[in-house]
């Protein structure tokens, strides 16, 4: 990684924690937003349309949705104090995992209870945050490994159906345009990630997202239409939907959803920290989930959506190499900018998802990557060890390969194990507690170790007999 020019941190700080000149603060920082945006806006698009919004409502949503995204951003960039805040280079953003039951919410008891719960579930989510961080110790190489492998692998359908489209009706589904420009994206992608030179290469996603665009506009593959309709200027209203109410149903799923956000943002926080090699405490990652916990509140408060670590910007700082923190705190900046902006925010919501999908595909392949290069660290000739990976990352790839897996199952359940990659940390963190913290797991690696000498043995008499008939 080039050096920064002119850091303002002390002398040998850690990458993370360095400030970048302007110039590289606004462009890795628009890269960052560029990269999110599709996921970000697509949670409020597809909880208005199951529940029924009008195109205004759902534009309401969005704009509340960048708002908060990029408040929450900045907070967890920068901190407050010990209070909140991971100060990794993370970008928060809406979580599909509570996307069902607030559909299910809103079909059961309206709007004003899908929010009053998610305030609710906030609350007590603050306190749950420090104590699912006790847990940190029991997320070794092993667990996070196995997860990241999980989250990389089961994203990259997301980066697919982004090339292709949603509609497989539609008549220019999986088009031949529409593939070749993901293709050119990509090898711009690959051309400047290998043969480019200091800051140019950190530059790639951006500069491949920028020249697919160009591209896309001829072939018809940008609509602009959104953008002359929107207006110049709005701040979303608190409680546009009515005064929350707090249904003992509504409150408890919100409150599950919450503790699986959680260990969807401690999975991606362990890979920054791995990424970074800025080693995070107990208390850092209570912070870091605290500031989950408080998006939830003010999404309820602002008609938005609780916020997680993402992903696929997790796959970014892999991927450039870009570590400071300052540069995720001025993304959380463009975001708030783009939630007070309809217009912009709809310029960067028509970028065409086949240049959005190109580059996702790298980055989400990334993750998987990091995932296996942890779990390099880790002694898979132990057979708990590999019995551990292996399951996880067959069982968490279930959702992904069979989608509708547990459709019959409660919706309670359906929350937790709808989600391949809380499915992943789930069993991950499951079978490493069985069998590598308790007397269980001892036991069975002492017959393990039995058997493998009386293996030995049985090998060493063979060979004596046969060295002396």
């Amino acid at each position: 990684m080039p050096a920064l020019t002119a850091p303002q941190s002390p002398p040998g700080a850690n990458p993370v924690d360095l400030r970048p000149p302007i110039s590289q603060l606004v462009m890795f920082g628009i890269q960052h937003v560029l990269i999110m945006y599709a996921g970000c806006v697509s949670v409020p698009l597809i909880f208005g349309a199951a529940v029924g919004l009008d195109a205004t409502d759902i534009g309401i949503l969005i704009s509340a949705d960048l708002l908060v995204s990029g408040a929450i951003t900045v907070v967890q960039s920068l901190g407050i104090g010990r209070v909140i805040g991971v100060r990794l280079p993370v970008i928060c953003g809406g979580t599909f995992t509570a996307l069902t039951p607030m559909i299910l919410i809103a079909h059961e008891y309206g709007m004003p209870a899908v929010y009053g719960s998610m305030i609710l579930g906030g609350i007590i989510g603050v306190p749950l945050a420090w104590a699912f961080a006790r847990l940190l110790r029991f997320f070794p190489a092993l667990v996070t490994g196995a997860v990241l492998t999980v989250v990389g692998l089961s994203l990259i359908g997301v980066a697919g159906n982004l090339i292709v489209g949603d509609d497989s009706k539609a008549a220019d589904y999986a088009s031949p345009g529409k593939i070749s420009l993901a293709v050119v994206v990509i090898v711009i992608a690959v051309a400047v990630l290998c043969l480019g030179r200091g800051m140019w290469r950190q530059l790639a996603i951006l500069i491949a997202l920028i020249a697919g665009t160009a591209i896309a506009l001829p072939l018809g593959l940008y609509n602009l239409d959104a953008v002359r309709s929107s207006s110049w200027f709005g701040i979303p209203q608190p409680f546009h939907f009515g005064a929350p109410q707090f249904p003992l149903t509504a409150v408890v799923s919100m409150t599950i959803v919450m503790v699986v956000v959680f260990a969807e943002s401690t999975a991606s926080i362990l890979a920054l920290s791995e990424i970074t090699g800025k080693s995070i405490s107990r208390g850092d990652l209570a912070r870091g989930l605290t500031g989950d916990a408080v998006s939830g509140v003010i999404g309820g408060i602002f008609n938005a959506f609780t916020d997680t670590v993402y992903t696929n910007n997790v796959g970014a700082v892999a991927t450039t190499r870009m570590f400071s923190r300052y540069v995720t705190a001025f993304s959380g900046l463009i975001l708030i900018a783009l939630g007070m902006v309809p217009k912009l925010g709809a310029f960067v919501a028509g970028l065409p998802g086949p240049v959005i999908g190109g580059v996702g595909l790298i980055m989400f392949a990334v993750v998987a990557i990091v995932g296996i290069n942890t779990l390099r660290h880790i002694d898979l000739g132990d057979p708990i060890n590999m019995t551990i990976a292996s399951v996880t990352v067959g069982v968490g790839m279930l959702p992904t390969f069979v989608p509708g897996i547990f459709g019959k199952f409660p919706n309670t359940i359906q929350i937790v194990l709808g989600s391949g990659i809380t499915l992943a940390a789930i069993t991950a963190f499951t079978l490493n507690l069985i069998l590598n913290h308790t007397a269980l797991g001892d036991s069975a690696r002492r017959a393990m170790s039995n058997i493998s000498a009386d293996a030995r043995a049985t090998t060493t008499d063979g060979e004596n007999q046969h060295a002396n008939p």
